[in-house]
């Protein structure tokens, strides 16, 4: 009687565990029809790309139907038929290899002629440059090029093929809970970008700038520097209210639907003032130190404008994470224990100078981790997350604090800040070859020529080669991250690194499989697969399923 019983027990804790599989399967296959679903906003994505390219074979047709008399019937295609007429011409004029060396100064006095000559024909460049309808055209490119990197990633993340290289660590469920939140952040993404490109394209068509400094002027008086920090302190509160709308939906629904977002709405207000006024009170008196540098130093004042730069920004380093962030966090010592002493123990192995070993509550706002080194010399601090500490074991937290001390015992983070300080020289100079020119000034419908409007218009114009050099940073911080990553594995953490890293990336709900392109342009970090395949993960494969 006694075996009836238990055989009939085991047959129902078998088909209770059916069921639940079953149930959970569903639940899957539920979440996968969810995430593969394109919505009413891939919808207009789609019919905007198909709407283009008819637009495009349409264009093409008409061109080839009516020939040069398309900008008399059609005024508005004038200037693109002016380039594609003009681009065999200008292809055919480009210099062959020994026309260019005839050019090559041989002498210091060619040299200089040289430079004379090209000064001359860059200022006559920048006096004729139709300033307003460049920085329009270079917006709306670089707007159209980020959001086709967005769509790419977006197409990538709709996808429920999980790769094989994560399939034997990560469960199909926790890759469509990582896809489902990519997406919802995707949503988001798109729609504050195409509502900001509206906006840009409002302010400069319909000349705010020059509106909102007329309206500053009226208050501050003629003081030109005053002035500039009225439209400073005026333009940053209409940027943080314009933007609170998507903080808020960000906050409160897309974190707080995955399970991230830990903020009361008193907390994220208080948040929001704190960072306003933290902006303005330090803003402020950078931006003018930096317009009386301009005014004072003639026409090298790049030089001492990036001095100022540079040591206002060694000061953020040292002020930031011991003054900035104790007023949104709480930093407490490292209680005593394991983690304490192991992680004691590898900054004295590595004869790092460790001063502070802190833990802040981060668990306050989200449960995303981290951890990080900072301080100069001989005053180091590590602080670790409380919600790494929840998420990962003693080992692990040590393999990541292991990471982060290689990039001081390589010396990334000082690379990082020379690399910093060159584009800081490089946008410096590049504005002084703008900041005497009326025609831009005019060209905004600006009286005068005011410093801070002018370095706001050069930013538009300065934004494509600041995408290029961001890709360029990128690289090498992608670089840093594996060799820090090797520093950790060769102090025999390897496999402790790789298992927190999976960890983190199924505790984030990071992307799994992004794309190439889009990664390669706004990812500093390595995506989890690569890093896993460096560190020599054994479970990790190649190909998709």
């Amino acid at each position: 009687m006694s075996d009836a019983k238990t055989e009939k027990a085991e047959k129902t804790s078998i088909a209770e565990g059916i069921v639940r599989a079953e149930a959970r399967d569903a639940a899957v296959d539920a979440q996968a029809r969810v995430v593969q679903q394109k919505g009413f906003l891939d919808d207009v994505i789609d019919g905007v790309q198909l709407g283009a390219m008819v637009i495009f074979f349409i264009c093409l047709v008409f061109a080839a139907i009516f020939g040069s008399s398309l900008p008399s019937i059609f005024p508005v295609t004038q200037p693109l038929y002016d380039a594609l007429v003009g681009l065999p011409q200008l292809l055919t004029q480009v210099p062959d290899i020994e026309t260019v060396r005839e050019y090559v100064p041989k002498t210091l006095d060619e040299a200089c002629e040289l430079r004379a000559s090209m000064s001359v024909w860059i200022a006559q460049v920048l006096h004729e440059l139709a300033y307003k309808q460049w920085v329009l055209g270079l917006s709306w490119a670089m707007y159209l090029w980020q959001t086709k990197l967005n769509i790419r990633q977006r197409d990538r993340l709709h996808d429920v093929r999980r790769p094989k290289g994560i399939a034997t660590f990560i469960s199909r469920q926790v890759y469509l809970e990582a896809n489902a939140y990519g997406l919802d952040k995707s949503s988001l993404l798109l729609v504050r970008d195409f509502i900001g490109q509206l906006q840009t394209t409002a302010i400069i068509a319909y000349d705010v700038v020059p509106w909102l400094w007329e309206q500053v002027g009226q208050v501050t008086g003629e003081n030109v520097l005053v002035q500039s920090v009225g439209f400073f302190v005026a333009a940053s509160v209409l940027s943080t209210v314009l933007g609170l709308p998507f903080d808020i939906y960000s906050t409160f629904v897309v974190e707080k639907k995955h399970g991230f977002n830990k903020q009361t709405m008193g907390l994220f207000w208080a948040d929001a003032l704190k960072s306003l006024l933290l902006v303005l009170a330090l803003g402020a008196p950078v931006l003018a130190g930096f317009l009386w540098v301009i005014e004072r130093t003639g026409e090298r004042f790049y030089l001492y404008a990036w001095a100022l730069m540079a040591g206002v920004q060694l000061l953020m380093i040292l002020i930031y994470p011991t003054v900035i962030q104790p007023m949104f966090n709480k930093f407490d010592p490292l209680p005593e224990g394991d983690l304490r002493e192991a992680i004691e123990a590898l900054a004295g192995r590595l004869e790092f100078p460790l001063k502070k070993l802190y833990v802040v509550d981060g668990s306050k706002r989200s449960s995303h981790s981290n951890a990080y080194v900072f301080g100069f010399f001989k005053a180091k601090r590590i602080v670790i997350y409380d919600t790494l500490i929840e998420q990962c074991t003693t080992d692990e937290i040590v393999a990541v604090v292991g990471h982060e001390l290689g990039h001081w015992k390589k010396s990334h983070t000082v690379r990082m800040l020379l690399m910093a300080q060159l584009q800081i020289l490089l946008i410096f100079y590049s504005f002084s070859c703008f900041v005497t020119e009326p025609h831009m000034y005019e060209s905004f419908g600006v009286e005068g020529m005011p410093v801070m409007l002018g370095f706001l218009f050069f930013q538009y114009l300065y934004e494509p080669l600041g995408m290029v050099l961001q890709f360029a940073t990128n690289v090498m911080s992608r670089i840093h991250e594996f060799q820090a990553d090797a520093f950790s594995r060769d102090l025999g953490y390897g496999e402790q690194l790789a298992s927190c890293l999976i960890k983190l990336q199924i505790e984030n709900k990071a992307t799994m499989n992004p794309d190439p392109l889009y990664s390669a342009f706004t990812y500093s970090h390595p995506p989890l697969v690569e890093r896993l395949d460096a560190l020599g993960n054994p479970h990790l494969a190649s190909k998709d399923e």
